[in-house]
C-alpha cells in the first residue's frame, strides 16, 4: 500500500511543480523575446540618431530646402528651370547622389507639391553631364 501511495504522490507533486514550471518558463520565454525587442528598438534609434543617411550628416529636411529654387521646375515639366537650381542639383549630385532622390520621395517633397516624375528630369533638363541616368530613385529612373 505504502508503494502504492508513494507512486500516486510521486505523480501528484511532479505533476503540479511542471505546470508552475512550464508557466515560468512561458513567462520566462515572453521577458526575454521583449527585451530583445526593446533592445532591437533601442538600437535602431540610436543607429538612426547617429548615422549619416543619404545626404550625408545633412538633414533631408535642410537638402530640400537648398533646392527651393527648383520648385517651379519640379511641378512643371514645361517649366524653366533657373540656373541656380541648376547650380544646386549639380552639386549635390556630385557630393551625394542618392540625397536628391531621397529628398525627392521625402514626404516633406510631397507636401511642397514636388511630383517626383517631373522632378527626376531636372538634372536632364539641366544639361547635368555627370548625372545618374538609368539609376532607380524609387518607382522612377533618371533620363
Amino acid at each position: 500500500m505504502w508503494a502504492t501511495y508513494s507512486v500516486m504522490y510521486v505523480a501528484i507533486r511532479v505533476k503540479l511543480p511542471s505546470s508552475r514550471i512550464e508557466t515560468m518558463r512561458s513567462n520566462m520565454r515572453a521577458w526575454v523575446v521583449v527585451m530583445l525587442a526593446c533592445l532591437v528598438a533601442s538600437n535602431v534609434i540610436i543607429c538612426d540618431v547617429s548615422a549619416a543617411g543619404e545626404c550625408g550628416k545633412t538633414p533631408i529636411r535642410s537638402a530640400a530646402a537648398s533646392l527651393s529654387p527648383c520648385l517651379s521646375a519640379a511641378g512643371n515639366a514645361r517649366a524653366a528651370v533657373p540656373p541656380t537650381c541648376c547650380s544646386k542639383v549639380g552639386s549635390l549630385i556630385k557630393t551625394a547622389p542618392k540625397c536628391l532622390c531621397a529628398v525627392l520621395l521625402s514626404p516633406l517633397a510631397k507636401q511642397a507639391g514636388i511630383k517626383p516624375g517631373i522632378a527626376i528630369t531636372i538634372p536632364k533638363r539641366c544639361n547635368i553631364g555627370n548625372r545618374p541616368a538609368g539609376k532607380k530613385c524609387g518607382r522612377y529612373t533618371l533620363p
